[in-house]
């Protein structure tokens, strides 16, 4: 455990956690593989008929329903396209778990705040359609750790112990997507991080 790591425990009072139960046997994995989308053993989730939009520029073609990635569990099912899926799995793998690592057994569960919606960026009337209306987006509202600790983003993005690892979250996933906004980008997001898989020539866009 390093001393930033260190710290951040002893100022949240995390418990050390035990060590982690073995991998699964062969056995195991072929049994996990059963219920897995977009082609990833570690997404969990169902496939689900194609998503007319009520609106022009909404729907998804081939959506899926998904409720776990990489272990960590979502708080209710997302719908989303499996660009989105692996993209979120990515993050979690290459960003969530290293940020926190064994820090209060590691990350468990997000909260997640919305997934598909046929709606305009930010509701607003006449706007562009949103990325949550293609099924690109997934907006993530607090991180919850093994031993119960929930870190939420309105709460904790300015706490002097917890803002400094949701900002290791929100910059982990610059690059794994296209989009990336927390509370310092707009009023929209002051209590979500908002994820999507538009890409832009200049590369991804985060704020």
């Amino acid at each position: 455990m390093t001393s930033e790591t260190s710290s951040v425990a002893t100022a949240l009072a995390l418990p050390i956690p035990k060590p982690r139960p073995k991998a699964p046997t062969v056995t195991q994995v072929r049994y996990l593989r059963k219920g897995s989308v977009c082609g990833v053993n570690a997404i969990r989730g169902q496939s689900l008929k194609a998503i007319p939009g009520r609106i022009s520029g909404c729907g998804i073609q081939k959506p899926v329903q998904i409720t776990e990635l990489a272990g960590v569990r979502l708080s209710t099912p997302a719908v989303v396209d499996c660009a989105t899926a692996k993209a979120l799995h990515s993050w979690i793998e290459k960003g969530a778990k290293p940020t926190f690592g064994r820090l209060g057994g590691g990350i468990a569960q997000l909260d997640v705040a919305a997934s598909y919606a046929c709606r305009t960026r930010n509701n607003r009337p006449g706007a562009k359609i949103s990325e949550h209306g293609r099924g690109r987006a997934i907006d993530i509202s607090a991180v919850r750790l093994e031993n119960g600790t929930r870190m939420t983003v309105l709460k904790g993005w300015n706490d002097p112990v917890q803002g400094q690892l949701l900002r290791k979250l929100h910059r982990a996933a610059c690059g794994s997507f296209g989009t990336v906004l927390g509370p310092d980008s707009d009023v929209y997001h002051r209590d979500h991080f908002h994820f999507d898989t538009a890409r832009y020539r200049s590369g991804s866009y985060c704020r």
